[in-house]
């Protein structure tokens, strides 16, 4: 069995097949699948499509940093609402974007910030987006750390130094298709990665892993990350399903128990 950590499933690039989609995940063996929101505009997307499928998809509240405008806030004040519903299984998706666009910064910090005392008070999972900024989101996610936050970097691509930081500080690295990628030269720290804190994820519809990149990705596809992976460390897909999966359940233990 799998779980895919991290996946969009409500955005438009499914709206004519989710269906199809979740079919070939069940015959994939994923069994549960976490939706990180991204914004106000895809929360009742996010929330209509786990209505329709329960006990499968599992809703997560957050802000994308690159969703971080002037009215961040404002945004901020209606994703506490939504959490205190207690209808939710993660924050995020949150953390620092500096790829894009670095005018909001300072803003995004704050957001995140924000966002890593939601995962305490709500005790819940934080998920982090860290793209030109994982050095920055381990330091304010280890000076945040009181022993009671957890949470997955997701989409991690970083060097054996800052794997070696995150274990530290006890929380998960989500590995998904860009460690298939040949130039990403994730090898080595995938094999030297300790196994309790792996996690495996697609982030559906994109960053799809070999031999489907370039097209939509989809949840699926989980099976050949855990193939790569399985290479790296020289070990079986099956096997890496198993802690990855037992990894999922401590993370998101609310939603298996």
């Amino acid at each position: 069995m799998f779980i895919d950590t991290h996946a969009h499933l409500y955005l438009d690039q499914f709206s004519q097949d989710l269906h199809d989609i979740m079919h070939r995940a069940q015959e994939s063996k994923i069994q549960k699948i976490f939706l990180p929101n991204i914004d106000c505009s895809t929360t009742s997307s996010m929330n209509a499509i786990c209505q329709k499928f329960p006990n499968v998809l599992y809703p997560m509240m957050g802000l994308h940093p690159c969703s971080v405008k002037e009215n961040f806030e404002e945004e901020l004040a209606k994703m506490k609402l939504e959490l205190d519903t207690g209808n939710y299984f993660g924050v995020g998706e949150t953390g620092i974007d500096l790829y894009w666009d670095v005018s909001f910064k300072e803003q995004q910090i704050r957001a995140f910030e924000t966002q890593i005392e939601w995962a305490k008070e709500y005790k819940l999972p934080i998920i982090i987006h860290s793209r030109d900024a994982l050095d920055l989101t381990i330091e304010l996610i280890t000076k945040h750390q009181n022993g009671a936050l957890t949470g997955v970097f997701h989409c991690f691509n970083g060097d054996i130094e800052q794997c070696k930081k995150i274990e530290a500080i006890g929380f998960f690295m989500g590995l998904g298709g860009v460690i298939t990628y040949k130039k990403a030269n994730m090898g080595e720290v995938v094999k030297l990665m300790s196994i309790d804190n792996l996690l495996l994820e697609t982030d559906a519809p994109y960053l799809s892993p070999v031999p489907y990149r370039g097209k939509r990705n989809e949840s699926s596809y989980i099976t050949e990350i855990a193939k790569r992976v399985a290479e790296f460390r020289e070990d079986s897909p099956e096997s890496i399903g198993v802690h990855s999966t037992n990894n999922a359940k401590k993370l998101f233990g609310k939603a298996f128990y």
